[in-house]
């Protein structure tokens, strides 16, 4: 009777521990949201004044701020083809924006490289593009093709007018590869294509990989009107292009929101990985507000690369946590990876944030070395890069093609107001061989379609 007893109780604890196990193993959703231009300080959570954007605020106060986070590059395409791949984007043939016109495009995605979604699939997720693409108009380099499940949203890159959806008179709105012509503010269908999928998605026991790509809030500036009389009732001091800015973020936030929402009315936010950040830097023309950094959008000083960034899991992650550790966009890629339980296939340029997410007090900071690339065209750039280096505390600019290289000490200077490069003439050397030798890698990998 005894060791029927000792048998019964084996067998309880033991189903007892698989079911933990179980439970233990069950993936997390993962909603990754991507604004575009988004100011470092275009959220109310750094104290702005004019600007109110309760949900993106909820999202770092339920979570993890990021004070120190780079983008990848100053501009659309590089960043985002960084964050798929989860390395260098002149490393995959897009060291600049991919364009419609031949003549002025500058990047090519490499057919051959294994993107984000694609090993999500490997562990059972389903994965969902809702908005823009901006990483190739054609095949192979179509979202369905480079593993995105379902693809609701914009082909190609900005929309010349938010409610009419089109781009040199070319409607690129697609659902899957089929060409639609939807009527409505471009926010609001993204959003609400987004609720519709995650609603889709509660009838699966499959986890979900959703990519929310909003074109808001890049030119032209358009909030709804209703959004826009709110915002100048609110804030008549503010100039007219400003006032357009706020509105126009103001009605992307209230989106946000409503998507969260839907996460937590259909039982699913507890454990789902909620990440916002932006492409690049706000529009200084648009009056986007960077904060104290130097220089905007297109520009390799801070304000072109510095963006907000925020993490919420709130069963991993500790609310209202802040980071001060430097990264780069394309590391969302590796920990993305190491929250589905999986290892790329090689070694990656980027580095996993999920220990300090999980374990700031424990987490230690690695100095890595930073490059960014620019390639554009036009009198400015005639087909050539702008680069910029950061490793330490050092940062070395080249803003414009041509123009002579700059030194910074980020420590002691860092709004970039005081070049040091002839006081410093063994660190220039040192970050100038560094830079030379990404330049000669990346120089390896085509940029334009064979």
């Amino acid at each position: 009777m005894r060791y029927f007893f000792l048998i019964c109780v084996s067998a309880i604890l033991l189903s007892s521990f698989k079911e933990k196990k179980i439970k233990k193993e069950i993936l997390p959703n993962i909603l990754l949201i991507l604004t575009d231009d988004q100011g470092l300080h275009d959220v109310s959570y750094y104290g702005t004044k004019d600007i109110n954007t309760p949900n993106i605020d909820a999202i770092a106060s339920n979570g993890m701020r990021f004070d120190q986070f780079y983008a990848n590059c100053t501009v659309c395409s590089p960043t985002r083809a960084a964050l798929l791949s989860g390395t260098y984007p002149d490393y995959v043939g897009v060291p600049g924006v991919i364009r419609t016109f031949p003549e002025d495009n500058w990047g090519y995605l490499d057919p051959t490289v294994k993107l984000l979604p694609q090993y999500l699939k490997k562990a059972g997720y389903h994965t969902g593009i809702i908005g823009k693409w901006h990483l190739g108009l054609t095949s192979p380099n179509l979202p369905n093709e480079k593993g995105f499940d379902y693809f609701h949203g914009w082909l190609g890159d900005m929309m010349d007018d938010y409610w009419l959806h089109r781009r040199h008179d070319i409607n690129y709105m697609r659902r899957n590869k089929d060409v639609i012509d939807p009527k409505g503010h471009a926010t609001d269908l993204f959003t609400d294509w987004s609720i519709d999928y995650i609603k889709e998605r509660k009838q699966s026991k499959e986890p979900f990989f959703l990519y929310l790509a909003y074109n808001a809030p890049h030119f032209p500036v358009q909030p709804p009107k209703e959004w826009l009389e709110k915002v100048k009732k609110r804030e008549p001091q503010l100039p007219e292009k400003r006032a357009n800015l706020v509105a126009f973020i103001e009605h992307l936030d209230d989106r946000i929101g409503d998507v969260i929402q839907t996460l937590k009315e259909q039982g699913m936010y507890e454990n789902t990985v909620i990440i916002f950040t932006s492409d690049n830097g706000g529009h200084l023309p648009d009056l986007a507000n960077n904060g104290p950094y130097r220089d905007g959008k297109q520009s390799m000083y801070e304000g072109g690369l510095r963006v907000p960034t925020c993490i919420s899991w709130p069963s991993n992650v500790k609310k209202g946590s802040i980071s001060n550790t430097n990264w780069l966009s394309m590391d969302l890629f590796p920990t993305l990876l190491a929250v589905a339980n999986l290892k790329p296939d090689a070694v990656l340029e980027s580095k996993s944030m999920l220990g300090e997410l999980k374990n700031q007090d424990l987490f230690k900071e690695e100095i890595r070395t930073f490059y960014f690339t620019r390639r554009e065209g036009g009198n400015a750039y005639n087909g050539d890069c702008s680069y910029a280096l950061r490793f330490g505390d050092w940062k070395l600019v080249r803003n414009k093609p041509g123009s002579p290289m700059e030194l910074f000490n980020l420590k002691s200077d860092p709004f970039e107001k005081i070049n040091v490069i002839n006081e410093n003439a063994k660190i220039y050397a040192d970050l100038n061989k560094r830079l030379m030798q990404h330049i000669q890698k990346a120089g390896r990998i085509p940029w334009q379609k064979p």
